[in-house]
Order: structure tokens, then sequence, then C-alpha cells
């Protein structure tokens, strides 16, 4: 697996409707290494402590290759230009990934990074602020249903991570996908 970009963001007001809420799910690219402590990325903020960020969910990763998902249903909905290229931390992740798709990556592996590790522990869940940033109602459910959700990590080591590195994975006890995972969750909500 390697970094393509390294994303943070400062909590800011998202304007849904007619209100407006606090949100760290705008993340920009940044460059050079960044300190990597136990509850995330130096410089980075999550607005809602309760579904993001903490120490299980510190480090958000999206794999890249999603990407071009997310452009097609957002241009058949008539959203953006059709040339248009989603920029890396679109979809609020903290780190836009090459390789370990949901399928391939398990609850309790480790990636080994050359100056920090971090361990996966969940999928993301998406909530109503997706929905507001990717411009149309259902785009969380959509995400759901693909399975293309991305993965939380915990900081197991603290240290330092830089766009372009490249991390090794070191297998946990391989019991559940964040496939898998983020399917079951998704079963429970279609009930």
């Amino acid at each position: 697996m390697r970094v393509l970009s390294l994303n943070i963001g400062r909590c800011q007001r998202l304007h849904i409707g007619e209100r407006s809420v606090l949100s760290g799910i705008g993340k920009r690219p940044v460059s050079g290494p960044m300190a990597v402590a136990r509850l995330g990325l130096e410089g980075d903020e999550q607005a809602d402590l309760s579904a993001h960020g903490g120490l299980d969910k510190a480090v958000y990763a999206y794999p890249a290759q999603h990407y071009a998902f997310w452009h097609d249903a957002r241009r058949q909905r008539g959203l953006g230009l059709p040339d248009e290229t989603l920029p890396p931390g679109f979809m609020g992740e903290n780190l836009t990934v090459e390789g370990l798709l949901e399928s391939e990556v398990y609850v309790g592996d480790r990636l080994h990074f050359p100056h920090c590790v971090l361990r996966v522990t969940a999928p993301r869940e998406p909530c109503y602020k997706f929905d507001a940033v990717m411009g149309f109602a259902l785009a969380g459910r959509t995400m759901a249903r693909a399975g293309n959700c991305g993965y939380y990590l915990a900081v197991d080591q603290p240290g330092s991570i830089a766009a372009g590195q490249e991390a090794w994975l070191q297998p946990g006890q391989r019991a559940l996908s964040i496939a898998q995972a983020i399917a079951g969750k998704w079963a429970k909500h279609a009930r």
C-alpha cells in the first residue's frame, strides 16, 4: 500500500439546506512529513467525535481507485463538470491510498510505515455531511451499498507519515474484512 496524498483540515461551517453545522470533512493535501499522534495527524480536526476521531478512528484511509466511481455518480446527477477531477481529500480522508481495497484489509491488520504503525479498526459509516459534500441525497447510502467506504486506523506507534511512503501489511486475525464489516452494518440498517 502506498500513500498518494496526505490530507488534513480544520473544522469549518458546512451549509446543509437552511442549517449550518460544524464539520471537519474538508481535507486538503499537504506536503512533507506530518506528525502522527495517538489522536491523528498534526493540524487535522474532527467536529463530531462521537462518529469520527478518537483513539480508534484517528486516521481515515480511502482507496484512490474509488474516485472514478464518485466522478461517475456525480456526473450522472449533473454535478460538476464532465472532465472534473475530484481532488485528494474530497472524501474527507487523511490518507488517499493506492492498494488495499476494503475486501483486502481486515480489522486488526497493522500497516507499518517507515516511521509509524497504524492499525485497521473499522469501516467508515458516512453521514448526512457526506451527502452535502457529494451534492446529492443518499450519497452515504450509495457508499455503504457499494462498499467503497474506506477504513479507520488507530495509531499503534506514533511518529510521522508523508505522501509517497509505502506500508507493509502485518495481518491480524483476519476474521472480518472491512468489506464484510460494512456489508454487515448495512444489512442491519436495511431492515
